[in-house]
């Protein structure tokens, strides 16, 4: 199977958006029409509680993982296997399945850089998740995550076509967190728990 065909189906793989469907399958919902509209695992936490939210950041983890592991199975050259890392962050992004509005493809990075290059992604999700705790801000973890694990990357020798496709997808996170970089810099985002009373609160 040609390295086009396996991007291809990394794409597909990736247009899965599991927090459309599971909020479908058990809220009746479409998740894009509630909270803060993102279909990913963050807005499926708050709107849906912890066991929706963390089987979806699982399953499109999962998904970017699996799209890294069949191209290697398969045996396609290394630009392939990051076309296929690209390809299924895209889907998730921009999902065919469902009117090209997805997610911001922080889970989805994260598997796939998982499965491209193990340590430097697992020192860049240990280091995310402080950033989170400290702050409770998601988004500045994920943005975080996005610009260290290519330097990370560089650190370890990983090839440098494998480090482009890291910067490449850091960059597309950049895109889809546009609004959260504004309320950010704001002081406006909103952090992990916050409660309605105490947003209305901060906004005095």
């Amino acid at each position: 199977m040609g390295g086009t065909v396996v991007i291809l189906l990394s794409y597909l793989l990736g247009s899965i958006s599991f927090s459309i469907v599971i909020a479908r399958l058990i809220a009746g919902i479409d998740i894009r029409e509630h909270g803060s509209g993102n279909a990913g695992a963050t807005n499926t936490l708050r709107m849906l509680g912890k066991g929706p939210g963390i089987t979806v950041l699982l399953l499109d983890a999962a998904k970017g993982a699996i799209a890294i592991t069949i191209a290697r199975l398969l045996g396609v050259p290394e630009w392939a296997i990051v076309g296929a890392a690209v390809a299924a962050v895209l889907g998730h992004n921009w999902p065919i399945f469902f009117g090209f509005k997805g997610g911001k493809g922080v889970a989805t990075t994260i598997g796939t850089l998982l499965a491209l290059t193990p340590l430097p992604a697992l020192i860049g999700v240990g280091i995310t998740i402080v950033v989170i705790a400290l702050t409770r801000y998601v988004s500045l973890g994920s943005l975080v995550f996005f610009v260290l694990v290519p330097f990370l990357m560089y650190l370890y020798h990983e090839p440098g076509v494998y480090i482009a496709g890291a910067a490449f997808v850091g960059l597309l996170g950049f895109i889809r967190h546009t609004e959260n970089i504004s309320r950010l810099i704001k002081g406006d985002e909103r952090k992990l728990g916050q409660k309605k009373q105490e947003e209305k609160r901060d906004e005095k």
